[in-house]
C-alpha cells in the first residue's frame, strides 16, 4: 500500500512536470519595436530619442550587428524574392503597401513568415512572403505573395519606399541617425537587442 508521504511526492512531481511543460509551451513575448533617432551610444547602451519625446535605452549584445538600408525600386522585385511589406487593406480587398523591404535570401526560414498586425500605422499589417507574380495596375505594381498558409495581393505605388538591407557597422550610430530596433523586454523591464537597423546615406529605415 502506498504511503501518504509517497503519494504527496508523486503528486508534487507531476505538478512540477506540468508546470515545466506549460512554461516550455508559453509563446515568446513579441518584440518591443523602438523607432527614432540616435541620442547617444555609450559602450553597448544605445539611447534612442523616439517620436513621442522620450529617450529609450537599449542594451546591445556584445556581438551586436548593424544593418543599413539602401534605396531600391519596384523594378528590383523579382519572382521568388523574399519580401516584407507593411500595408493597409483597401476597400478593393488588396493590401496597399506603405513600405517594402527586399529581404536577404538567408532570412528565409529564419524570419517569421506570414501576415500579422504591425504598429507603423493604425490597421497596418506586416507580410513576410515570397513574390510569386508581378503585374501592372492603374495604382502601381501588384505583387502576388505567398507563404505556407496563405497568399495576398500587395499594391505598390510608384512613390512607395522600397529598400534592401546591407551590412553596416557601429559608425552609422551617430547622433541624429534614424534607427529601428526589435528589442526584447527583460524581466526587469530593461530592453536588449542583438541588432540595429540604421540610416545610411540619407536612406532611413521605413519600418
Amino acid at each position: 500500500m502506498i504511503s501518504l508521504r509517497t503519494r504527496m511526492i508523486v503528486l508534487a512531481a507531476v505538478a512540477a512536470l506540468g508546470a515545466g511543460q506549460v512554461a516550455a509551451q508559453a509563446p515568446q513575448a513579441p518584440p518591443v519595436r523602438v523607432r527614432g533617432t540616435v541620442a547617444k551610444l555609450e559602450g553597448h547602451t544605445l539611447t534612442v530619442a523616439t517620436a513621442d519625446g522620450r529617450q529609450t535605452n537599449v542594451t546591445l549584445a556584445a556581438d551586436y550587428k548593424v544593418r543599413a538600408t539602401v534605396k531600391k525600386s519596384i523594378a528590383d522585385i523579382k519572382d521568388g524574392d523574399f519580401v516584407a511589406s507593411t500595408s493597409i487593406k483597401g476597400s478593393d480587398g488588396k493590401f496597399h503597401a506603405i513600405e517594402v523591404h527586399i529581404l536577404p535570401a538567408s532570412l528565409r526560414g529564419i524570419a517569421r513568415e506570414g501576415q500579422f498586425p504591425w504598429d507603423l500605422r493604425p490597421g497596418s499589417v506586416m507580410t513576410n512572403a515570397t513574390a510569386a507574380g508581378i503585374a501592372a495596375s492603374p495604382q502601381g505594381q501588384v505583387v502576388h505573395v505567398t507563404w505556407k498558409d496563405g497568399a495576398a495581393d500587395v499594391v505598390i505605388a510608384s512613390d512607395t519606399p522600397v529598400v534592401a538591407f546591407v551590412d553596416g557597422d557601429p559608425s552609422l550610430l551617430q547622433p541624429g541617425a534614424a534607427v529601428f530596433i526589435a528589442a526584447r523586454k527583460n524581466p526587469d523591464g530593461t530592453l536588449s537587442a542583438a541588432s540595429v537597423t540604421a540610416e545610411k546615406d540619407g536612406v532611413k529605415p521605413p519600418m
